[in-house]
């Protein structure tokens, strides 16, 4: 007879692994599937400073206790990625990519987020050539040289704050006339010289010479400027990857779980929780918060 575990969770980021933590606490049966990293978007952060209980951590390093949290009290961990799941209200059945299919009484969806693109020209065959969202991950690459950051929020000015160590010059170019950032964030990062920073900017598209990308086209006071640059990181904003769930779960326009704190959902033994979910606020805390609610829920329909 196939296993049937209490709690399977799609999604390895902090709101995945604290609901697998609070589920295992409470006696249950845990099986966590994340397809690329555990520990979420969290890992790509050099510094995290408003994580409670941490002065200072970095991202990676608080994915590696929350996960190995998670196996000490005896959790199961797939590397997979989730095609579909079923669910008849008592049991649910999900379909894998690489594995057997897998039962559970109970679903936490704790997809998470995947990054925003321009949608401009070349843009996806440049990714991961010069193209990047990690500055911790790929920075490395542009040691002495210039790069674009596209951006002007809290993601955009940890990445730049890495990358003015690394490369000689960083060119950030935000749409709004402001930036969104922390203000201690935005602090840090203008007091570095090899800042060139510009608001109210409309980038148009990348500029490309012989096969490689050498700078940005963009529109700032009606007049058209190049940002030449060697590279150029994206940090404008995340996009939920639910669609494959909305057999389970209602999702708003823009494409996030209709759910309030509780995680709960309109298939009874499904819940959700952290950035996946509609909500004013998506950070590391709430996160926790919607895992720790979700996982408590997911407790109390199995009894």
């Amino acid at each position: 007879m196939d296993k049937i575990y209490d709690v399977i969770i799609v999604g390895g980021g902090p709101a995945g692994l604290t609901a697998a933590v609070y589920a295992l606490r409470n006696g249950k049966s845990v099986l966590v599937i994340e397809k690329a990293v555990f520990g979420g978007q969290i890992v790509n952060s050099p510094r995290v400073e408003n994580i409670p209980g941490f002065e200072s951590v970095a991202g990676d390093e608080f994915g590696d206790l929350l996960l190995n949290q998670v196996i000490k009290q005896g959790g199961e961990v797939f590397f997979d990625e989730v095609l579909e799941a079923q669910s008849d209200g008592q049991i649910v059945n999900v379909t894998l990519d690489m594995s057997a299919s897998v039962k559970g009484k109970t679903l936490i969806l704790s997809t998470g987020t995947k990054h925003r693109t321009l949608g401009l020209d070349k843009e996806e065959e440049l990714i991961g050539k010069s193209i990047h969202f990690c500055a911790v991950c790929d920075g490395n690459f542009y040691k002495d040289k210039t790069v674009v950051m596209i951006g002007g929020g809290n993601s955009a000015f940890v990445d730049t704050a890495y990358l003015l160590d690394v490369a000689k010059k960083v060119i950030m170019l935000q749409d709004l006339p402001f930036y969104t950032a922390e203000e201690k964030l935005q602090k840090q990062v203008f007091a570095k010289e090899n800042l060139e920073a510009h608001k109210g900017t409309k980038i148009l598209s990348y500029e490309i010479k012989d096969g490689k990308l050498c700078g940005v086209r963009y529109l700032k006071n009606d007049e058209e400027k190049i940002a030449y640059c060697d590279g150029v990181f994206l940090a404008v904003g995340l996009i939920p990857d639910n669609d494959r769930f909305k057999n389970l779960a209602k999702i708003d326009e823009r494409g996030y779980f209709i759910a309030d704190e509780s995680g709960l959902t309109e298939t009874k033994n499904v819940f959700v929780a952290g950035d996946c979910r509609s909500k004013d606020l998506r950070q590391v805390a709430t996160a926790c918060s919607d895992g720790a609610n979700a996982a408590i829920q997911a407790c109390r329909f199995i009894g």
